[in-house]
């Protein structure tokens, strides 16, 4: 077996020993943390990179989750947030910049006819549902497995598959995937698996009445990048119409990513409510919630309430402002997709020659990659799934310069600065070329063992 990639990591061990003193984990994100002698911590970035405190640089395809549609440290949005600064930070107030914002918001995505600004996508999702539940007057809510709608107690929910019986004639248990998360609350949550039409009108049969929404990522953005089926997202508007539920589209990763109209635009799909995120500034903290406008008018006193000291920020506008106006009036979007294919194809033929079965999921700006002929389309099959090979892929890539998520239910993110680096997607698939060897004779040698 050839030598192992190794990198020198001296500086972010001895900074986790310190931290771990003070910051549980050593971080401040749990998923931030990626073991005792490999988790990281950042130097700087720029671009499609970053580089840590001992030096070594790395290619990311992880981009903070997706913040970074642009890159990291763009000068023209980071040139917008200095301008921002000197508008004078938190005043609790409102500036002339949020009408500005909403209305670019408005006219990229049909559906926000009216906009409140928060700080993070739990922020929105949690103000999402608490207006849907103004709006209609009732509680609970329905959720697809697989999905991720931030860490706050009403979205941390999950089908246990471990040990469940797939033949058996029922679903799996519902259990909250955190402690601390209070059990009465599960009554309120129910779970039904994408693109299983029939378990999604049988669910609405039978608690449509009682519910105030549905939550849907139409490409899961924690799960690999699993995509609803147009089908699946059409008949979800058609039952919320017809028992009264409001239909939110979680677009905290997906919007103004996948589309300047979201993916809401690429199924034709129009929701009551949706959320975004991630790619709205840059990296600059905000997220949005927006949709129709009889229901926004909720957000009012005496009906739904909404707010924070934070909120609307004007460093953060600012960076939106422009972030935005990049997104939508230059090639930025197809710079980004064609990209995405472009590593597509070129992992492809790395996998092909060595007649490794694969296929991929989600969109180009976004993907999930799965050793196996075909992506699986629910949380159930994942679960199934041997995700063995790309978990030690991904060990191996770090090693050698490149970041995806060490977790595999995290999608690969694009950035526009991948697509004018002119070295970037040829040093990434060297890379993906030398890791797939390593893994290959990795499980080979387990096998001699």
């Amino acid at each position: 077996m050839r030598p192992l990639p190794s990198r020198d990591l001296r500086k972010s061990n001895a900074q986790f020993a310190r931290a771990s003193e003070r910051l549980p984990l050593g971080v401040s994100s749990t998923f931030r943390y990626w073991g005792d002698d490999r988790t990281i911590y950042v130097d700087h970035g720029k671009g499609g990179r970053v580089w840590d405190i001992d030096g070594n640089g790395y290619i990311d395809y992880r981009l903070g989750y997706g913040p970074a549609i642009l890159g990291y440290a763009d000068d023209r949005v980071d040139a917008a947030a200095r301008r921002g600064m000197e508008v004078g930070g938190v005043f609790a107030l409102s500036t002339e910049r949020e009408l500005i914002v909403a209305d670019r918001i408005a006219k990229m995505v049909p559906a926000a006819e009216m906009v409140r600004f928060s700080n993070s996508g739990t922020e929105a999702v949690m103000a999402a549902l608490r207006l849907a539940r103004a709006y209609t007057g009732r509680d609970s809510y329905l959720l697809v497995e697989g999905a991720y709608h931030g860490l706050f107690d009403a979205a941390m929910w999950m089908a246990n598959v471990e040990g469940w019986d797939r033949s058996a004639n029922r679903d799996p248990e519902i259990v909250s995937y955190s402690r601390g998360i209070p059990q009465e609350l599960k009554a309120l949550a129910h779970l039904v698996p994408m693109n299983d039409l029939e378990r999604l009108e049988d669910t609405f049969r039978r608690y449509g009445d009682s519910m105030a929404a549905m939550l849907i990522e139409p490409i899961q953005g924690n799960c690999c990048g699993i995509a609803a089926s147009a089908d699946y997202v059409r008949l979800a508007r058609a039952l919320c119409d017809r028992y009264g539920v409001l239909l939110i589209i979680d677009e905290v990763k997906t919007g103004f990513r996948v589309a300047k109209g979201g993916v809401q635009s690429l199924y034709g799909v129009t929701p009551d409510i949706c959320t975004f995120a991630k790619a709205v500034a840059n990296g600059y903290p905000i997220s949005v919630v927006a949709g129709r406008a009889e229901v926004m008018r909720t957000f009012r006193q005496g009906g739904a309430a909404h707010g924070g000291t934070y909120t609307a920020h004007s460093v953060s506008m600012a960076a939106a402002d422009e972030c935005l106006r990049i997104l939508d009036e230059t090639p930025a979007l197809e710079t980004i997709a064609r990209y995405g294919e472009a590593l597509k194809a070129g992992i492809s033929a790395i996998l092909s020659r060595r007649g490794i079965a694969h296929s991929y999921a989600g969109h180009s700006s976004m993907f999930g990659l799965f050793f196996a002929d075909t992506p699986p389309d629910n949380y159930r099959d994942w679960k199934a799934s041997d995700y063995s090979f790309y978990d030690q892929m991904a060990h191996f890539l770090h090693d050698l310069g490149v970041i995806c998520e060490p977790d595999s239910r995290e999608p690969w993110f694009i950035c526009e600065a991948h697509g004018t680096d002119p070295a970037c997607l040829a040093e990434t698939l060297k890379a993906v070329e030398t890791a797939v060897d390593l893994t290959l004779e990795h499980f080979e040698a387990e096998k001699r063992a």
